[in-house]
């Protein structure tokens, strides 16, 4: 690879930053490219002035979109490609699972919009499926960042890196950022241990606040850190709180506690529709994903107490 280091420029959107760092990395390493259908096209303007050639919109083709960056990997080039994560994964998981997966093909695939936050935009621009698709696969890392610091540090990681990857941006932040891979024990307490992923910490963590458990977090879906999760963990029983389709990461904990008879809650977006609108906030409240909504939850699994009592 050809690069040229330059500072770090962070803003607080991660949406933002993800233009801004990519805009970085087109102009530090020539053997990037970004493949993009139509969305995010305000943040290019600079890269598609400087990079024509390695800067190519498709427009509303998603399966095309995933193609011609594998066509860029299939040249030995890191291709960078992006758009709505409904669109990228679901409309073009056969591209993904043959162009890339099955042809050994790596890559930095990017999808935005998560679970609701194009909530106005009804159920065609959600994507709750999003990461349980992609651990269909193979050796795919997935990447969860809940900043816009967190939202460089992974894209920069994942274009050095090989394989593919799948780099889920979303508008929603966490107030602490953790740069690096792996579980952060963000709290330490002898009971229940809490695991949450992407930007639910700060909802975790407010739904926690006068309870003895241990809460983790990560960004860092997959592979998952079973070695500091077995490590710290105090009793049987486990709490995950995805902002996907609940039960997702259900696997991976079972698999890191083969041994250990335990006791799980896997809370998440649920298998439901939504036929409304609203705001992100009200998708997020409506799925029990709000700090009330994971407490409740809480309480009914490790007090025995009936949801809504």
């Amino acid at each position: 690879m050809t690069t040229v280091t330059s500072a770090r420029r962070l803003v607080r959107d991660p949406r933002a930053q993800f233009g801004r760092t990519v805009t970085d990395i087109l102009d530090e390493d020539l053997s990037t490219a970004l493949v993009w259908a139509e969305i995010s096209g305000r943040f290019f303007g600079g890269a598609v002035r400087r990079h024509p050639d390695r800067v190519v919109n498709v427009g509303i083709r998603e399966q095309l979109l995933v193609n011609v960056g594998a066509g860029f990997a299939l040249t030995g080039m890191r291709p960078i490609v992006h758009t709505f994560g409904t669109f990228l994964v679901e409309r073009g998981f056969e591209q993904i699972k043959l162009g890339f997966g099955h042809q050994g093909l790596g890559g930095v695939l990017v999808g935005g919009g998560g679970s609701f936050d194009a909530s106005r935009g009804g159920r065609t621009h959600q994507a709750p499926g999003d990461v349980a698709l992609m651990d269909t696969l193979p050796d795919v890392a997935i990447h969860a960042p809940g900043t816009a610091a967190e939202a460089d540090a992974v894209l920069r990681r994942a274009v050095a890196a090989d394989g593919l990857h799948y780099v889920r941006i979303v508008e929603q932040t966490n107030t602490e950022s953790f740069e690096d891979p792996g579980l952060h024990v963000v709290r330490r307490g002898s009971g229940a241990t809490v695991v949450a992923f992407g930007p639910l910490l700060d909802e975790v963590l407010e739904a926690t606040v006068d309870r003895d458990v241990t809460v983790l977090y990560a960004h860092s879906v997959r592979p998952f850190d079973a070695g500091t999760f077995r490590a710290v963990l105090t009793t049987p029983d486990v709490v995950l709180v995805e902002p996907w389709l609940a039960g997702t990461s259900a696997r991976v904990v079972s698999d890191a506690l083969r041994d250990v008879p335990h006791r799980l809650l896997s809370l998440g977006t649920r298998r439901m529709e939504l036929r409304h609108y609203g705001t992100p906030a009200d998708h997020q409240r409506a799925h029990g994903l709000d700090a009330a909504g994971i407490r409740r939850s809480l309480e009914s699994f490790l007090d025995g107490r009936r949801p809504g009592r």
